[in-house]
């Protein structure tokens, strides 16, 4: 998702003398602005915000324009840099950078600098979605290489590559790997042909580094679930299904919501966008009673085996909240990156709950949200930040609410 955000004035528009440039034109050198939502950052040509990636605030770079099509705004790539910035680095890995994989967008950033550009948006969105001053940092859990533990590759030309950025072309691994995957590239051995050519083209090829295992496969796996271990407890999770990526976050995510709840025995607890239990069981071994919501319904038969002690329910979070008690003590809220939404932040704090976690893989997201628990009476006492996705973007933060 691309945020308008970021020095960016929603009026700006085309000049009456301004040309639109064709896709793939370069402009430049455009003197670039600050980091904005989504790993991109402002720059302007002919009076147009262009969000670029692959640059850094401060540098004087050539642009290629990869999309014109957004009434506010173009996208482009920062092709030649003309002024580096201090803080760039010789790429990570070799694919990166404009028309490479899509994953490592900050390959060229020194990773301090990567925590810090991080904070910047992180601070951005809490002040100008929710009207937050937050000053916290972006914390390092480490490994910062080789920690993503599901991977998904696809064959082109018998090799194992990766999606260029919103793109179907296939960029082939580099001799070396990929830099954040926990564990080497399936063989052709592990997935049953004796060459890769023998794999039909652009099949999509997965990768689990399991507590119970390694798990690869093309099309149905040959086990349905993995086991993943957090906060002492064993958690069943269908093969395909969601469990974090990074070694560490689950037992890091846990600990966070853990001591911002402070859970208390013979409290009621909602675990909302539950997936397979992790905060239930967790909570549940602290003695607080679990209900746990998630819309997966595989998930949800997982979770029902890992958390025996809680009641979980398969649906969408805004329905399925009428069913529940109407008090409780304790809720986590856990939503993908469109965020919990108006209407379920709202059911939440008519609970009366005396403490609230929201878990959010969007910073973007978390503010609006946190915007809507204001109007509902909560403030978070406390955000923190983790920086989860070495060499991208992407950071993690849980909030912890309490009534105003």
């Amino acid at each position: 998702m691309v945020d308008s955000g970021a020095g960016v004035d929603s009026g700006t528009t085309l000049g009456a003398t301004a040309t639109t440039p064709a896709v793939g034109e370069i402009v430049g050198p455009l003197p670039v602005g600050p980091i904005a939502h989504g790993g991109h950052c402002v720059a302007r040509y002919q009076a147009r915000v262009v969000f670029v990636r692959h640059a850094l605030p401060g540098e004087e770079v050539l642009v290629r324009i990869t999309d014109t099509s957004h009434a506010r705004y173009w996208l482009g790539d920062a092709v030649e840099i003309r002024t580096p910035a201090p803080e760039r680095i010789p790429s990570a890995c070799p694919v990166a950078g404009p028309g490479g994989c899509g994953g490592c967008d900050f390959a060229h950033v020194d990773p301090a600098f990567q925590r810090e550009l991080k904070r910047r948006v992180v601070a951005e969105q809490l002040q100008r979605l929710a009207g937050i001053e937050w000053s916290g940092e972006v914390a390092e859990v480490a490994p910062t290489d080789h920690w993503r533990t599901r991977m998904r590759y696809r064959v082109s030309g018998g090799e194992l590559g990766q999606l260029a950025h919103h793109s179907h072309t296939v960029i082939p691994l580099p001799q070396v790997g990929c830099r954040i995957a926990a564990g080497p590239a399936p063989s052709a051995a592990e997935l049953g042909v004796a060459d890769l050519a023998d794999l039909a083209p652009d099949i999509e090829v997965r990768q689990i580094e399991a507590a119970s295992g390694r798990v690869v496969h093309t099309g149905a796996p040959a086990v349905d679930t993995v086991t993943e271990t957090a906060a002492g407890i064993d958690f069943e999770v269908p093969t395909d299904g969601f469990w974090q990526i990074h070694p560490r976050s689950a037992d890091t995510l846990v600990a966070a919501v853990l001591a911002g709840l402070d859970p208390r025995a013979g409290e009621r607890g909602f675990d909302l966008y539950c997936g397979v239990g992790l905060f239930a069981g967790a909570l549940a071994a602290r003695g607080v009673t679990m209900w746990g919501v998630e819309s997966d319904k595989d998930a949800v038969s997982c979770a029902r085996r890992n958390v025996r002690a809680a009641r979980f329910t398969s649906g969408r979070v805004d329905r399925v909240l009428s069913k529940l008690p109407h008090r409780t003590d304790l809720v986590v809220l856990d939503p993908p990156r469109s965020g919990a939404g108006k209407q379920v932040i709202q059911q939440v704090a008519a609970r009366t709950p005396r403490a609230i976690a929201y878990v959010a893989c969007d910073p973007a997201a978390l503010a609006r949200d946190l915007a809507y628990a204001a109007a509902a009476g909560y403030q978070p006492d406390s955000i923190t930040a983790y920086d989860l996705f070495g060499w991208t973007h992407h950071v993690e933060c849980v909030a912890i609410l309490h009534p105003a």
